[in-house]
């Protein structure tokens, strides 16, 4: 039956191998089951709920992928994402968490749709790389200030509206120790360095009475706060336009990179250099980030750290049915998942904003007019506190440089559309 379903022996692979290679990707990307409650719980949502709400998110998404697309990719709740869903959109904007819910729906609809009728590639085709890759980046950097808040090492400063917190606290003592110790065990190479980084700190804390300890497994708590809670209604509002927007747009490069390099690495690469089946994959996507806001959480994308899995031989999707399994055995470790301080998944943030911010290595620094709507877009996302602004900046940046600069064969007619979009938005042309 394995066989008929995941062609092992074509992909030239076995079983051991694909479950081998299915348990490493879940143990790289297992620190999501700790970090999304401590995030969406920060909205006012139910902290269980959202526990079970990723467990199934990434169990649902995970089994769809290596069901209909056969690829040896897992999903789950997307870093940057989940932030952007609970300090832009719900504690900045003032939106209830039931309205954002609705806003990642529509804009998995829209995910879905763009995916059947094949708009996808004329999109990313028409978006510059370096402006991708600033997006990355300023994710990255949005996700380094939230990390260093949690764990107490910036605060707020009347005067410069940051500075330095007290360094003397367990939290951020912690935090800088775990962040050493996770960059330490990816240096040696050592599988799930992020999770036993999470681990290694919450015992700490616990043992020293920093923090208190719930237990380790139970029955899965209840899934009824925030089931099928979403607002589509509220999420329609004029003024949520570029929220979907943004949700859409980030999950869409994300995606579209993702799977591009985690296909690249398995050797699943077509010889004319496009990725066979990427619209399966990208039906698959839309489709768990659909179920995940229904079940109550951001948006469920596919998670780059499949290319652990990988390097481990996973050529097929039986490495993501298997994770969709250890998701679901995962529910019953909702006690240890409640245990975890917010200061215990800082150092967790920070690495990924490290992985994320990686990206500004490939920009061309020497040609200016690509430089500085890179550095615009990057930097207005922590800023701002927003990934939509970081967008919005960007697309004006570079449209608007590319013009004064006569560089007009740089531009194409999506991004001048796009930045006249943004610039409305703003509310530029009403000043």
């Amino acid at each position: 039956m394995l066989e008929r379903l995941f062609q092992l022996k074509a992909h030239n692979t076995t079983v051991r191998t694909e479950v081998l290679a299915g348990v490493t990707t879940f143990l790289a990307m297992a620190y999501i089951l700790f970090v999304n409650p401590s995030i969406l719980g920060s909205t006012g949502m139910d902290k269980g709920a959202v526990f079970v709400a990723t467990c199934l998110a990434a169990a649902i998404g995970s089994a769809v992928m290596g069901l209909i697309a056969n690829y040896p990719i897992a999903l789950a709740p997307g870093m940057g994402l989940n932030a952007f869903f609970t300090y832009t959109v719900v504690l900045h904007m003032g939106h209830t968490w039931q309205v954002a819910l609705g806003a990642v729906f529509i804009s998995a609809v829209c995910f879905f749709l763009l995916s059947i009728f094949k708009i996808r590639e004329w999109i990313v085709n028409s978006i510059p790389l370096p402006l991708r890759s600033a997006i990355a980046a300023g994710i990255g950097l949005f996700l380094a200030l939230i990390a260093l808040q949690n764990a107490g090492i910036v605060v707020d400063n009347p005067a410069t509206l940051v500075g330095l917190g007290d360094l003397k606290q367990p939290g951020a003592i912690l935090a800088v120790l775990g962040f050493i110790l996770i960059v330490a065990l990816e240096a040696r190479k050592v599988r799930g360095a992020v999770l036993i980084g999470i681990l290694a700190v919450t015992v700490v804390s616990i043992g020293f009475g920093f923090s208190p300890f719930g237990g380790l497994v139970s029955m899965p708590p209840s899934l009824a706060p925030t089931f099928l809670q979403l607002d589509l209604a509220g999420a329609l509002n004029i003024g949520l336009v570029s929220v979907i927007f943004a949700f859409l747009f980030v999950d869409l490069f994300d995606n579209s990179g993702t799977l591009i390099g985690v296909a690249k690495r398995a050797g699943l690469m077509g010889k004319d250099g496009h990725m066979p089946k990427m619209g399966r994959a990208l039906i698959a996507d839309s489709t768990a980030a659909m179920a995940g806001s229904l079940l109550g959480t951001s948006t469920t994308t596919s998670y780059i750290e499949s290319a652990a899995g990988v390097s481990a031989g996973g050529r097929t999707g039986l490495t993501a049915i298997v994770v969709a399994v250890l998701f679901l055995l995962a529910l019953f470790f909702a006690p240890l998942a409640g245990s975890v301080p917010a200061y215990a998944t800082a150092p967790a943030l920070l690495f990924v904003a490290v992985l994320m911010t990686s990206g500004l290595a490939e920009i061309n620094w020497d040609d200016i007019t690509e430089a500085a709507p890179v550095v615009v877009t990057a930097l207005a996302m922590p800023l701002t506190y927003s990934i939509a602004n970081g967008i919005a900046f960007g697309f004006i940046a570079w449209t608007a440089m590319k013009l004064a600069s006569g560089r007009l064969r740089d531009l194409n007619p999506a991004l001048i559309i796009l930045s006249v979009l943004f610039v409305i938005k703003l509310g530029w042309f009403n000043a």
